[in-house]
């Protein structure tokens, strides 16, 4: 069987091998212009042979099949080319992964030999990289004659219902997907309203397309960076209890970085716990625990896309890279079923509006008015704390600790979480009028009945 893994990324594509292996005999046998005009005429052939439809020949039919799949797989770099104009660019950081990447386009352009070369480099330099050696092993294969290499369709078959082989089509077909479906250039998701400059990094995931996108945020605004191949729960997303397999879907924080020398070699580079469950995923009942950004074992490169217990896994090399960026307690990690992406000017607007109810909160407390302030908080709202605080006290904390005295709140972050309900996670300092320090704050807001309502707040320092 040949061509297996490059068959299941881009159908057809071993039958672009064998006629590029056939275009290079042709090339040999004379010189190249009669080759041209030989493939110019082949065209004009298949053309009309296209035309005559059920009436063409077996010999028109399989020069037609040929050509589909060299457009099929040219396919598969074309859009990226394309859309490389106007969406953000594949990062250099993963780099094994924009190595096989290379391989499947030049394979699509069929240029298998300079393919072939890439492969062997990548699988020398990463032989725990599974998938490179499948698409390794099958460009070796395609270089075999025309009819020994040209697939047959029960072969294809028993391939596709190979359960390693289905995980490893559907991890090649989603890191192609990374390739064509670029986030749109100058956007970022739509979790991501505003960001203080003391996150230097901001993190999304998108399960659907299982990718990891790296942002660095400065006074500039934010800027997609990087993006990773990941893994995520076997049993899919949406965690809800203890042990279903499922990553959680949220707005959290990287709480800690783990030594990799403290963990089992499972873990790969080291482990990156979020503070799953967050106070909203309590409010709604959800358990479970331990919910990490880890790596993978040694002897894996990278693991099938639905392949944890709900962590979110990457390759080694990936993480190594993220470790070095991430900083406890402010880096974000947003975990989406499927990212939506918003330009810069539409996250402000978003910000806008909710800005607009921390305002009114702060002018509140100010005042020094307790049922004023009070109409911002629900009646179960609470303060982390060795015991749980209600809302009175709180009222009661807050106007004694404001005195009256004007605030200015600053470095601000406003992370946006939309399901069935609508939440937003609210990072900020406070400083008073004439004072040097002050609190810093993060709070869960959740909208009911179009107005903004404080359930749950940290003081973290």
């Amino acid at each position: 069987m040949a061509a297996s893994a490059l068959l299941l990324a881009t159908p057809g594509a071993a039958l672009a091998a064998n006629n590029n292996s056939t275009s290079s005999k042709t090339a040999k046998a004379g010189s190249a212009k009669s080759a041209k005009a030989g493939g110019s005429r082949a065209s004009a052939k298949e053309a009309r042979a296209s035309k005559a439809g059920s009436g063409a020949s077996k010999t028109q039919l399989q020069a037609k099949g040929k050509r589909s799949a060299v457009a099929d797989s040219q396919g598969a770099a074309r859009p990226a080319r394309k859309s490389a104009r106007t969406a953000a660019p594949l990062q250099e950081a993963n780099g094994a992964e924009a190595r096989l990447i290379a391989v499947y386009e030049l394979f699509g352009r069929g240029k298998s030999r300079e393919a072939l070369a890439k492969a062997q480099t990548l699988v020398r330099d990463h032989p725990n990289f599974q998938l490179a050696q499948l698409v390794y092993g099958d460009l070796l294969a395609a270089q075999v004659p025309p009819s020994n290499a040209m697939p047959d369709t029960a072969g294809i078959a028993r391939l596709r219902g190979n359960p390693a082989m289905v995980e490893l089509h559907e991890e090649s077909r989603r890191r192609l997907q990374a390739l064509r479906e670029r986030p749109p250039a100058g956007t970022v998701p739509s979790q991501f309203l505003t960001l203080s400059t003391r996150s230097r990094f901001a993190i999304a995931v998108d399960a659907s397309r299982s990718r990891l996108y790296l942002f660095e945020n400065s006074d500039k605004g934010m800027k997609l960076v990087a993006d990773y191949y990941i893994s995520v729960g076997k049993s899919g997303t949406d965690k809800a209890v203890e042990g279903d397999a499922r990553t959680p879907l949220g707005v959290y924080y990287i709480t800690s970085s783990l030594d990799p020398r403290s963990l089992k070699d499972f873990y790969g580079a080291g482990a990156l716990p979020i503070n799953y469950p967050n106070p909203y995923d309590v409010r709604r009942g959800k358990t479970g625990s331990g919910i990490w950004l880890h790596g993978t074992p040694p002897q894996q490169f990278a693991r099938a896309p639905l392949a944890s217990d709900g962590c979110v896994v990457m390759a080694n090399p990936d993480l190594k890279q993220l470790l070095r960026k991430v900083q406890i307690g402010a880096t974000p990690v947003v975990t989406a079923r499927s990212l939506q992406w918003i330009s810069q000017p539409q996250a402000e607007k978003e910000e806008k509006k909710f800005a607009d109810s921390i305002t009114a909160w702060k002018d509140a407390r100010a005042s020094g008015n307790e049922a004023q302030l009070k109409k911002f908080y629900l009646p179960d709202f609470q303060r982390a704390s060795r015991k749980p605080v209600d809302a009175n006290s709180v009222l009661r904390d807050e106007l004694t600790y404001a005195q009256g005295k004007r605030v200015q709140i600053k470095d601000v972050s406003y992370l946006h979480w939309r399901d069935t309900e609508d939440t937003m996670v609210a990072t900020f300092g406070e400083v008073f009028e004439g004072e040097k320090n002050g609190r810093t704050r993060r709070q869960y807001w959740l909208r009911q009945a179009g107005e903004w309502k404080l359930f749950h707040e940290e003081i973290l320092g």
